[in-house]
């Protein structure tokens, strides 16, 4: 089974992965895997050999604490109370820790060394009559700041004496060194004031650690806080998913509107939903009609129209009309939990890159712990004195920085996920993000990936003398009472149009239908009943030729012998396809599609959308075997397809990609999942899958030079060359390492992604300011409005609505990064009028230019 534990006590690498061994080594444990970042561990394992109290055991003797989260059952995602997000416990208290020690550091670092700057001190800090005052008094200021920040002492030695080290040890032994070598200093101080041994007085006068145990402190507690403010910044993406479900929800009982908490809506539930509302649960319309927002579930912009039969998804807007659904997904089954889950899931796992980081610092502080006992000899070997080898010692504890290698995987996978999440692609783990950056061959199935996957009429060719109109009723007429697969194509493509009614209906199997309409007898169906029925049909058999070869499927309608035309039809081609295709090959990658169709359609799709390979008649139980055959290649595949018939080849592939699952997000077969049916959310997940790991490889590289160029500085490696490293500058330079590190983790949320153009090509987003008025085109006014609380795509999306139905704005561009919406105007339009809009939909305009 797999638990998921909470972990306290951990602060570096070295923590995760102490906790790691210690939970692996139990009998019956198959794996653990620790997330730093959230202070939690998933454990897959044995309950007939190994129980939660016994992996609890096994974290409290490696000096940490653990207990396993409560399995959320059915329950819907809890939105944490206000004030009990861990992360604002955390960033509150890291605040208030920095508040204390920089309220006592700034008199320390006066008292110690003002005098140096020139600043002035009283005089009983003065001369040797007041060293034992000066000395003290900086040992009274270095308490608070030790006792505020004691938790580095409490988790370092007591990880320490369980024989794993971490970063908390580091630190607790170089600032504790500092302050007993400050007593030892002020104790010999007090013996040559008592000998008269005044030279012993000066010498330990100015040789005082305090301040650079208080500084240390002072410095990581900054890095620490830095950090926590980070990484509560990854965590906005999940936090901004369950605030979209709503509190309580409107349902019927016993014919009566009643209102209760959304978690306790239950199956079969007859749940009332008037305009403005959000839907609380998954499930089907009964009555009514209206128009829903999706766009915070699906990223969709454009409201779906819902009627009876119709599916909704949890989180969604009503935007106008009533109606009332049933309730058939609830609690932790909504998509919208689903999506959350995948989400922190994704989070809470490891990539494989990882790995490196967790050995390296599994043995990283034990090792430092070693250089900076055999620097302190090898100084105090060569004659040194006493305080310059334990300073070169304190140097090498406090600059090494497990931190930076323990963060560097874990908050760029974390904000990768999360900017994922926005666009709408979620990755089911870490290691699907990591994957997806390798694949060189995308395998596309092609209906309802390439295709909408129902067709479309898409020509009419009447006969001479026939009118369009009437062949389409009358078509309409004919497939109505039809089985045909092609029937529902035209009668949606009759629209409300009156229809005649078929009378004597007979279906004709392999060849049409025949029916009496208007007291007259029609035909529809294939060359061959026309043929059969003595219909002339030469003039059309070159279209129906022409129409089969571009990959339709040409129907013949016949009234009373005589022809009446061609109806074609075909399972139309995406409008962002062949944007997307053409985007894939331009990033290397090898496209070939798979078809169950005929190989006269597959190819005529093919040469439309430039396809290198195209694979036709291929049954769902074979597509697992080409996608087999490619990997025996040597080729790493994504195989993307509608995650129910293509399952397969999707659990086969080295990334499976599920694409317009906007209403079933936990497939599976999937590791990726495209919430979108939008071939182009493709490419830019493998682009952000591309730009996660090279960040990540980016931390990687800083952590493991700064290491290695710090410590043997920090040992005196240098002094030769005049180059020696204060304990002081060492604790710096260990806070900004991980504070680099977060900073550039947290570059990832200004990814942009690419957008397929209105002309099919692709094209880069581009700032307000960038954005220029395209050539050959007539000058309009344009406005840049500024505006405050965008957070998402979603976001953009609807401010863009808002303006665009505005009289008089011809086109609006929103900039999420730019904070601003660049409107082009074909008539006058008064900025109240702009501002107003932009703040009914809930945002705020702070400028227009």
């Amino acid at each position: 089974m797999k638990q998921k534990f909470d972990v306290t006590g951990m602060s570096c690498a070295a923590c995760s992965a102490a906790v790691e061994r210690a939970v692996n080594k139990l009998e019956g444990v198959d794996a653990a895997q620790v997330n730093l970042l959230a202070n939690s561990m998933q454990v897959e394992y044995d309950a007939a050999a190994v129980t939660e109290a016994d992996i609890c055991a096994a974290v409290e003797k490696a000096g940490y604490g653990a207990s396993p989260v409560v399995p959320a059952g059915k329950a819907a995602p809890a939105k944490a109370a206000p004030g009990e997000d861990p992360a604002e416990v955390e960033l509150r208290s890291m605040k208030q820790r920095l508040a204390v020690s920089l309220a006592f550091l700034i008199p320390l670092m006066y008292v110690s060394m003002g005098h140096m700057m020139g600043l002035p001190l009283p005089a009983f800090f003065h001369g040797r009559e007041g060293a034992v005052t000066f000395a003290l008094t900086q040992f009274l200021l270095v308490l608070p700041i030790m006792y505020v920040n004691r938790k580095f002492y409490v988790v370092g030695f007591k990880s320490l004496w369980h024989r794993s080290p971490n970063m908390d040890s580091l630190i607790a032994l170089g600032s504790a060194a500092a302050v007993v070598y400050g007593l030892f200093a002020l104790y010999r101080i007090g013996w040559g004031l008592g000998t008269g041994d005044m030279e012993l007085v000066d010498r330990y006068r100015m040789d005082l650690y305090f301040e650079s145990a208080g500084t240390i402190l002072t410095l990581i507690t900054l890095g620490k806080f830095l950090e926590a403010r980070a990484k509560g910044r990854t965590g906005a993406a999940i936090r901004a998913l369950m605030d979209l479900a709503p509190d309580t929800a409107l349902v019927l009982r016993d014919g009566t509107e009643v209102e209760i908490p959304a978690e306790e809506v239950a199956v079969g539930d007859t749940v009332v939903i008037k305009p403005g509302m959000r839907i609380p649960v998954d499930g089907t319309v009964l009555t009514g009609l209206s128009s829903v927002d999706e766009s915070a579930v699906t990223g969709e912009s454009i409201p779906a129209e819902k009627a009876p039969g119709a599916r909704v998804i949890a989180a969604s807007i009503n935007r106008s009309g009533s109606f009332t659904f049933r309730a058939e997904k609830v609690g932790g089954d909504t998509t919208l939990a689903q999506i959350i889950a995948l989400v922190q899931d994704a989070g809470a796992t490891k990539a494989p890159i990882a790995k490196l980081a967790d050995k390296v610092s599994g043995v990283f502080v034990p090792v430092v712990i070693a250089i900076a006992l055999v620097s302190f000899g090898v100084w105090l070997a060569l004659g040194q004195t006493m305080e310059f080898a334990l300073a070169r010692a304190i140097s090498v504890l406090v600059i090494s920085c497990p931190c930076a290698l323990g963060l560097a995987t874990p908050v760029a996978i974390m904000v990768g996920t999360g900017k994922g999440a926005r666009l709408g692609i979620l990755y089911k783990n870490a290691e699907a993000l990591e994957n997806a950056h390798k694949i060189d061959t995308v395998v596309l199935d092609k209906t309802g990936t390439i295709t909408e996957g129902k067709p479309a009429v898409t020509d009419l060719l009447p006969a001479p003398g026939v009118d369009k109109t009437e062949l389409l009723r009358v078509a309409a007429a004919l497939e109505k009472p039809s089985e045909h697969p092609l029937a529902e194509a035209i009668l949606t493509a009759v629209g409300d149009m009156p229809l005649p009614e078929a009378e004597r209906f007979e279906a004709l199997p392999g060849r049409g239908v025949r029916a009496f309409v208007n007291g007259r007898e029609h035909l529809a169906g294939n060359l061959r009943l026309m043929e059969e029925q003595g219909v002339d049909a030469a003039w059309a058999a070159s279209e129906a030729e022409r129409l089969a070869k571009e990959g339709k499927t040409p129907l013949y309608f016949a009234a009373e012998g005589k022809l009446l035309g061609l109806v074609a039809a075909a399972d139309p081609v995406k409008p962002t396809s062949a944007a997307a295709i053409g985007e894939l090959q331009a990033m290397g990658l090898k496209v070939i599609m798979l078809t169950g169709d005929n190989a006269r359609t597959a190819e005529a799709i093919r040469a439309k959308l430039g396809i290198e390979q195209v694979v036709a008649e291929v049954l769902p139980q074979d597509k697992e075997a080409q996608v087999r055959a490619l990997q025996q290649q040597g080729r790493r595949v994504a195989m993307v397809g509608d995650g129910i018939n293509d399952a397969p080849a999707l659990t086969r592939a080295d990334v499976g990609v599920a694409i317009g699952a906007g209403t079933d997000v936990a497939i599976d077969s999937a590791d990726v999942v495209l919430m979108r049916s939008d071939l182009w959310d493709l490419v830019n997940a493998l682009r952000l899958s591309r730009a996660t790991i090279r960040n990540i490889r980016e931390n990687l590289f800083w952590a493991f030079f700064y290491n290695s160029i710090g410590i043997p500085v920090a040992a005196g490696a240098l002094y030769g060359f005049g180059l020696v490293l204060n304990p002081m500058l060492g604790a710096a330079a260990m806070s900004l390492s991980s504070v680099c590190v977060v900073s550039n983790a947290l570059r990832l949320n200004f990814f942009k992604p690419k957008q397929a153009g209105v002309s099919g090509l692709p094209q880069n987003n581009e700032s307000c300011a960038q954005n220029a008025q395209p050539k050959g085109e007539p000058v309009m006014t344009e406005k840049t409005i500024h505006i405050e609380g965008m957070a998402c795509g979603h976001c953009t999306a609807r401010v863009e609505k808002a303006l665009a139905g505005v009289a008089g704005v011809a086109s609006v561009k929103a900039d999420l990064e730019g904070k601003c919406a660049k409107v082009t105007l074909n008539a006058p339009v008064e900025d109240a009028v702009l501002t107003a809009t932009v703040t009914d939909a809930g945002y705020e305009v702070t400028g227009i230019e």
